[in-house]
């Protein structure tokens, strides 16, 4: 599988990091404003293939490593994190079902349309009574001759009102609970039987889509399961799969907007004066600044290492949890700290660190819980040890 050369890569990491700073984040008031993002934005984002950076080149994609891909997140995430979500479930979540686990026909079909941008492919796993627990899945497939009849709802599925196809998890095996009885299917968006209810108002993130898909005896071939009928029920080992890559997504998402807080507040500690100098000048905002440089050093260095460690090794279970909860508690205190510097101002939505501190939130809920994390590295630390 091909990847960009060093010199190549930087020259896309300079291309981005240029589109980030000139185009998107004078473009974020808008956004906010539309509550969508405009379609001059999206036509540069598929030019530039933004849409395929992690899809193999052989599929249409530039196909970066885990590594170059954090760079690259990282760097677009310095602007708001609605522009991320637009080219987010195709890059992540939405294609690595299939660019893992998929047949060559399944990749043919689906990843160079993924990779242009032309199909947004969604990842439909959460549930309105089941989030992070994958292996509690309701959404039925039954058996129905060569095909599976798929009834069901799922829940906050980014891009769902954009998507051309999801990778949608349902239990093939009602007789076996949790995770064993779990198939991954490739869910063309125009199946009959889909309905994709209005995007959700959310707490931040405007310009962002997630929305109910509701599944009515929806017919599928078995053909359609991600790697054909021989991986039938093992659609659990595939979104964990996708999963781990995820987190490692997020975390770097988490250091852009890191970066981006603390720009902001040390910018506005320098400008702002208060008894007679610059409140830079005071040690407890100095204490500020010096938490939240010291968090965001942590979390690139654990972003890093975690992505070099998947590249290694082509997974990195317990390295990928640690990055996703510590970035994303980090983002969430320099969020915090960043604010309390601007002080009143703050709070107010001329600035931006009124709507950073919004849309970071989330960071630390979707792809899996701060709370799942901690539990996926107990688990982990403690197996690890008992086999040592």
């Amino acid at each position: 599988m091909s990847q960009p050369d060093e010199d190549v890569f930087g020259q896309l990491l300079d291309s981005v990091t240029r589109f980030t700073k000139e185009r998107l984040i004078p473009a974020e008031k808008r956004v906010e404003e539309i509550d969508d993002i405009p379609a001059d934005i999206i036509a540069e984002m598929k030019r530039m293939g933004l849409f395929g950076l992690s899809t193999p080149a052989e599929y249409g994609g530039i196909g970066v490593t885990v590594s170059q891909e954090a760079r690259l997140i990282e760097a677009l995430c310095y602007a708001s994190l609605s522009f991320r979500s637009l080219i987010g479930t195709n890059v992540g979540i939405g294609s690595q079902g299939i660019v893992m686990d998929g047949t060559e026909a399944q990749k043919q079909t689906w990843l160079p349309g993924i990779a242009s941008g032309d199909i947004i492919a969604s990842f439909a796993l959460t549930e309105p009574d089941n989030g992070s627990d994958a292996g509690g899945i309701r959404t039925t497939a039954r058996r129905d001759g060569d095909d599976f009849i798929l009834n069901g709802t799922k829940r906050y599925i980014t891009n769902a009102v954009r998507a051309g196809v999801f990778t949608l998890f349902a239990r093939t095996d009602p007789d076996r609970h949790g995770a064993d009885g779990v198939s991954a299917f490739i869910l063309p968006a125009d199946t009959p039987g889909i309905t994709v209810a209005r995007p959700d108002r959310k707490m931040g993130q405007r310009g962002t889509k997630t929305s109910d898909v509701i599944l009515e005896d929806v017919r599928l071939p078995a053909s359609a399961i991600i790697g054909g009928p021989d991986r039938l029920h093992q659609g659990f080992r595939t979104a964990m799969k996708v999963l781990d890559r995820g987190r490692i997504h997020v975390g770097a998402m988490a250091v852009g907007q890191g970066q981006r807080m603390l720009d902001l507040a040390t910018d506005y500690a320098l400008q702002r004066h208060q008894f007679g100098a610059p409140i830079a000048s005071h040690q407890l905002v100095q204490g500020l600044l010096a938490d939240s440089q010291a968090d965001l050093h942590a979390a690139r260095a654990l972003l890093y290492e975690s992505a070099r460690s998947f590249d290694r090794d082509g997974q990195a279970i317990l390295q990928a949890s640690c990055t996703k909860y510590f970035c994303t508690e980090a983002a969430g205190r320099i969020a915090d700290r960043a604010l309390q510097i601007h002080g009143g101002a703050g709070y107010m939505a001329e600035y931006d660190i009124e709507r950073l501190y919004r849309d970071i939130r989330l960071l630390r809920i979707y792809e899996g819980t701060s709370q799942i994390q901690q539990l996926v590295i107990a688990r982990r630390t403690l197996a690890q040890r008992a086999q040592a």
